[in-house]
């Protein structure tokens, strides 16, 4: 159980720090993962960015996650959850380009430029505050790879152990602290997961880190 994000951060550092592993960036997932990545990239001495991306909803239940779509587009279907819906490829491509959309602008938004980083040759730390059915993660992870980085860990305090599973062909290295058989959602293993709004997060990104 951790306290809080930042708990959880603080902890994510520290294995992270055993397991000697080097990052020339972090990218924090918004808007939860933040208070998490911060810690880590303070500890590994790497720059703190953000890599975005949208759930995908299903036709009448957004919340049901048909797959997800990075700012830069890339994308990933659950194929065997749009099957069994029966979801057409017209809807698929309307709710990729609006989520698309969406993803696009909050990253422009975060990093007040547009556009990813450089991401060539170099060493990449993707944190999020918890996995769950891993779609987002997984479009951050091939947009990150899609950048050309030397090497792309995901790091996460807890996580589904079927998903984390799912994403060890996605990076290179996938680190959880807790991967319970009886996982039900993220929040359960938080004493505190409140939401983050935009401004906390980007509070997050300020690059003095004397003053994070």
């Amino acid at each position: 159980m951790f306290d809080d994000r930042t708990d959880a951060g603080e902890r994510l550092a520290a294995e992270l720090d055993r397991r000697g592993l080097d990052a020339d960036v972090v990218l924090g997932i918004p808007r939860g993962a933040l208070p998490v990545a911060r810690p880590v990239a303070d500890a590994l001495d790497a720059d703190l960015d953000v890599v975005v991306a949208r759930k995908l909803g299903a036709p009448g239940n957004p919340e049901l996650a048909l797959g997800a779509v990075a700012s830069d587009g890339a994308v990933w279907y659950n194929d065997a959850l749009v099957r069994r819906l029966g979801v057409t490829e017209e809807y698929l491509e309307e709710v990729r380009a609006e989520e698309a959309g969406n993803a696009r602008r909050k990253a422009d938004r975060y990093r007040e430029t547009e556009g990813l980083p450089e991401f060539s040759g170099k060493r990449v730390v993707v944190v999020d505050d918890g996995v769950a059915t891993g779609a987002t993660a997984i479009a951050c992870l091939r947009q990150v790879r899609d950048a050309d980085a030397e090497r792309v860990t995901l790091a996460v305090p807890v996580g589904s152990p079927d998903s984390l599973a799912d994403l060890e062909s996605e990076a290179d290295e996938v680190v959880a602290l807790l991967e319970p058989a009886d996982f039900r959602a993220v929040g359960q293993y938080y004493r505190t997961f409140g939401q983050v709004s935009d401004e906390e997060a980007m509070a997050y990104l300020d690059r003095d880190r004397s003053t994070s």
